[in-house]
C-alpha cells in the first residue's frame, strides 16, 4: 500500500522519550520556552546549564514541526558573504556576524562529539554547484573570501564536480568541507534527552494558548490546562506562532518548501552519483538540494518563492541535474517531509 505523501523521511527511534514534565503549580520557572525544535531545545539545555529553571511547552511532539522535518544539511554561513556582511553591518557587528556564521557547522558536529548523541551524520563538506558563468564567478568570489579567513574551501573544475556528483553539464563549483549532513529528528531528539538529564522540564502536548504580564510575570496557559509562571518567556515557534503574539506572525516569510526521498537505491545505480552524505545544492530559480541518505536514498529538496504554487513547485524538479537519477527508478515512492527548517 503507499505511503502518505506526507509520511516523513526521518523516523523517530522505537525507544523515543515521552516528555510529560511540568514545574510544580505555585512554583515559578526562570524562563518558559514555548516549542520544541533545536533552537528551544539548545537554548533550553545551556540555560539549565547556567542553572536557570527552565520549562518547554510544544504543542505536539518533540520534532513534529520543521526541526525533525529537514534536510539535515549542516551548513556555516549565511546567504551574505563575508564582505557583504561587513560593508553593510559595519566592522564590528559585522565581524560578529561573520565568525557567527563560520563557527554554526563546528558547534552542531562539537556538541555530538561532546555530548555523545546518537545522531547519524556524514562530515564530507557541502557542493554549491554552478550552472552558468555568473554562479562560478559568484562561487569564485565566494571561495577567495573565505580562504582568506582561513576556511577549508577550494574551487571545483567541471571534471572534478562530474566526477563527485555524477552530473554532466555544471561549469564547476565550491567545495566547503565544513560542512555536512545529519539526521535532524534525531539530532532534535537528542537534544530533547540531554536537555532533560541536565533539569529541563519538558512537556509535549501542550499548546500554549494564552500569555499574560503582569508587573513583570508571565503567565503562561495551555490548552491542557495547565497554568504556569516565569520571568521571561522564550518564544521559538517559528511558522507555528498563529496569534499566539499580535503581530509575531506577521514577520514570518511564507515559502513554498517540498522533500522527496526514493525507497533505497540499487547499488549499480547508487555507485554512480555522490559518495554517500555528500550534500550538493543547484541554485536556479529555486535552490534545489540533493544528495544520497545513510540508508541509500537519493533525497532531494528545495524552496521557491511565495507566490508560487506548490504543484508548480513540485513539477519543476524535472529541471534539476538530479532528474535523470529519478527518472532511471520510478518505481521508487516519492515521500514529503513537509515544511524544511534547515537547508
Amino acid at each position: 500500500m503507499p505511503l502518505p505523501f506526507s509520511d516523513p523521511i526521518w523516523q523517530k527511534p522505537p525507544a523515543a522519550f515521552a516528555f510529560r514534565s511540568l514545574i510544580p503549580g505555585g512554583q515559578r520557572a526562570d524562563v518558559v520556552i514555548v516549542g520544541g525544535g533545536i533552537l528551544d531545545l539548545s537554548t533550553a539545555l545551556h540555560a539549565a546549564r547556567f542553572g536557570l529553571a527552565v520549562q518547554v511547552l510544544e504543542a505536539g511532539e518533540i520534532g513534529q514541526g520543521a526541526s525533525g522535518l529537514n534536510g539535515g544539511q549542516v551548513i556555516p554561513g549565511l546567504k551574505y558573504d563575508p564582505e557583504w556582511l561587513l560593508e553593510h553591518f559595519g566592522s564590528e557587528r559585522g565581524e560578529i556576524l561573520v565568525n557567527f556564521a563560520a563557527s554554526t557547522a563546528d558547534a552542531v558536529f562539537e556538541l555530538i562529539r561532546d555530548e555523545k548523541l546518537a545522531v547519524p551524520f556524514v562530515r564530507d563538506g557541502w557542493i554549491q554547484a554552478a550552472h552558468t558563468e555568473t554562479a562560478l564567478k559568484a562561487a569564485a568570489n565566494r571561495d577567495r573570501q573565505w580562504r582568506n579567513r582561513g576556511a577549508d574551501v577550494r574551487l571545483l573544475s567541471q571534471t572534478e564536480i562530474a566526477a563527485l556528483t555524477g552530473a554532466q553539464g555544471y561549469l564547476g563549483g565550491w567545495l566547503d568541507r565544513r560542512a555536512g549532513v545529519i539526521d535532524p529528528l534525531a539530532y532534535t531528539s537528542e537534544l530533547a534527552r540531554i536537555a532533560s538529564a541536565a533539569g529541563v522540564k519538558i512537556a509535549e502536548h501542550q499548546k500554549v494558548i494564552r500569555l499574560d504580564n503582569n508587573a513583570g510575570i508571565w503567565r503562561i496557559s495551555t490548552e491542557g490546562g495547565a497554568e504556569l509562571q516565569a520571568k521571561a518567556v522564550i518564544l521559538a515557534t517559528n511558522a507555528y506562532t498563529g496569534d499566539l503574539l499580535p503581530g509575531l506572525a506577521e514577520t514570518i516569510v511564507p515559502l513554498h518548501s517540498f522533500q522527496i526521498a526514493t525507497a533505497p537505491l540499487p547499488s549499480d545505480l547508487a555507485a554512480g552519483i555522490l559518495p554517500e552524505g555528500q550534500a550538493v545544492s543547484d541554485s536556479r530559480r529555486i535552490l534545489v538540494y540533493y544528495r544520497k541518505s545513510a540508508g541509500g536514498r537519493w533525497c532531494s529538496a528545495g524552496a521557491a518563492e511565495w507566490r508560487c504554487r506548490p504543484a508548480k513547485v513540485i513539477g519543476r524538479i524535472s529541471s534539476a541535474r538530479c532528474s535523470g537519477s529519478i527518472r532511471r527508478y520510478p518505481e521508487s515512492p516519492s515521500k514529503s517531509a513537509g515544511l524544511a527548517g534547515w537547508r
